[in-house]
């Protein structure tokens, strides 16, 4: 589909400024999990809210809901066709360790093609990418081909605590037909995709205790319990010794996956031994399932963190009196995360010593798994635009990382979301030198340009109907 399209060769025409904005915006040190980088955080809510109106949406405004604010705007001048809600969100996860940067993080450095810094991958990339193609469409047209409402959250990277308050406290502002994600990424860069769910998830963090204080392990080692040891069994009971998960009840209501899933799993391009050494780990997991399909289409307990005791340098001989153990659960279709957690705790504390106390030192219900009809009015759209582009029928993947917005937004406001970011799996997300694609920029201004236009052939009711 390469006949003229004025939206798309006025973005081509404004990439560099494209991006210059992005860049502006990535050295905005927009950081929510610290608050020493509350000014960051205020300066990326102006920068925003500074672009929204200079583009021309109305009612730009923030969304508090006592945490991080969102920042929302809208255009509603397309009567009778679909409103899509645009997610994106302006925070990005810490830049530590700092020293494993080869580039500052808060300053955007070109090299070879890829924009490093903190924040290019995930998400500010994509967030601009959505917010110019709605420039370019305003400017070009004087119209959008449906009404938009852009909502921008400032929390994704700590999970969203206060996005269930803000849904609540503005739910008639955020109605919508459906969500356009700029957060989610591409799977491949060799193959069509299209991001069809994700996994959910849960935390919970406990504490074990096994004496008042710590003892000297000369006078007590070997006759009392030590925290460490227990902690280490009890979190060595959650697994069977071949990666299964070995909690009661953590598996109930798993809808196991369909022939489809497996197939279009199969079909994606995956080098599995890849997988495991470009990490240097090895397999190890659920029996029955690939590697890839334990990652998206099946449910996991991870440890991320496990402490006690004295660990700081030289030697300290002491019994630990407390250890500590922080757990993810990762659920999908069919599981309730509240649940899965607390079939966790359960175990846990029917495997304790007797002489021993756990405590719940944190639990977070976090969010429930989100799935995409086949046959939705977002996916079948996003078919149409990525089969014409290029000439392949896109495979429909899921991911394995967990987006709490998109099974909120089903939740509390009954819309679908459909991940349509342009990020690739290995831009280091998270890690030091995280880069983004400059050549992404123009497969994504184009891509959400046509899908755009795709989703004005729908009727709003579609939408409800999936």
């Amino acid at each position: 589909m390469n006949e003229p399209h004025p939206v798309i060769d006025h973005l081509r025409a404004r990439e560099p400024e494209i991006v210059g904005w992005l860049k502006a915006f990535l050295r905005i040190p927009s950081v929510s999990a610290d608050p020493a980088f509350a000014p960051g955080m205020r300066e990326a809510r102006r920068f925003l809210l500074e672009r929204m109106e200079q583009i021309g949406l109305a009612g730009v405004r923030l969304l508090d809901g006592g945490g991080e604010p969102a920042v929302y705007g809208e255009w509603n001048g397309a009567p009778g066709r679909p409103t899509l809600m645009v997610y994106g969100h302006y925070d990005v996860q810490p830049a530590d360790p700092v020293e494993q940067w080869r580039t500052p993080p808060f300053e955007p450095t070109e090299v070879d093609g890829r924009l490093y810094g903190r924040g290019t991958s995930d998400v500010k990339g994509s967030t601009t990418i959505a917010l110019e193609v709605i420039a370019s469409f305003l400017a070009m047209q004087g119209a959008c081909p449906v009404n938009i409402k852009v909502f921008l959250e400032g929390e994704e990277e700590t999970g969203s605590p206060s996005l269930r308050t803000i849904v609540e406290r503005h739910r008639a502002l955020l109605q919508a037909d459906a969500v356009l994600s700029a957060d989610g990424g591409r799977a491949s860069a060799s193959v069509p995709t299209l991001n069809t769910g994700a996994r959910g998830n849960a935390q919970l963090e406990v504490r074990l205790r096994t004496a008042h204080k710590d003892l000297h392990s000369g006078r007590y080692g070997g006759s009392v319990r030590n925290a460490l040891h227990d902690m280490a069994r009890l979190v060595a009971s959650l697994h069977h010794a071949d990666g299964g998960v070995a909690v009661d009840g953590f598996h109930d209501g798993a809808v196991p996956p369909t022939e489809r899933q497996r197939a279009d799993t199969a079909a994606f391009p995956y080098d599995e031994a890849g997988f495991f050494s470009d990490v240097g780990g090895s397999a190890h997991g659920e029996p029955g399932y690939s590697a890839r399909e334990r990652v998206t289409l099946r449910p996991a307990l991870d440890v991320n963190g496990l402490w006690g005791g004295y660990t700081g340098g030289g030697g300290k001989t002491i019994v630990p009196c407390e250890a500590q153990v922080k757990l993810t659960p990762r659920v999908v279709e069919g599981q309730d995360p509240r649940a899965v957690v607390r079939a966790v705790l359960r175990h846990l504390q029917a495997h304790c010593p007797a002489g021993c106390t756990l405590d719940v030192v944190a639990m977070n219900d976090g969010s429930p798994a989100s799935t995409l009809a086949p046959g939705h009015p977002l996916v079948r759209a996003a078919e149409a635009v990525l089969e014409r582009e290029t000439g392949r029928r896109p495979i429909h993947v899921r991911l394995g990382a967990s987006v709490p917005v998109t099974s909120i937004f089903k939740e509390m406001l009954g819309i679908d979301t459909l991940m349509f970011g342009f990020n690739l799996p290995d831009e280091d997300v998270h890690a030091p030198n995280e880069f983004f694609r400059l050549q992404s920029i123009g497969e994504g201004t184009r891509a959400w340009t046509l899908l755009l236009a795709e989703l004005a052939t729908h009727s709003p009711a579609s939408f409800h109907a999936a």
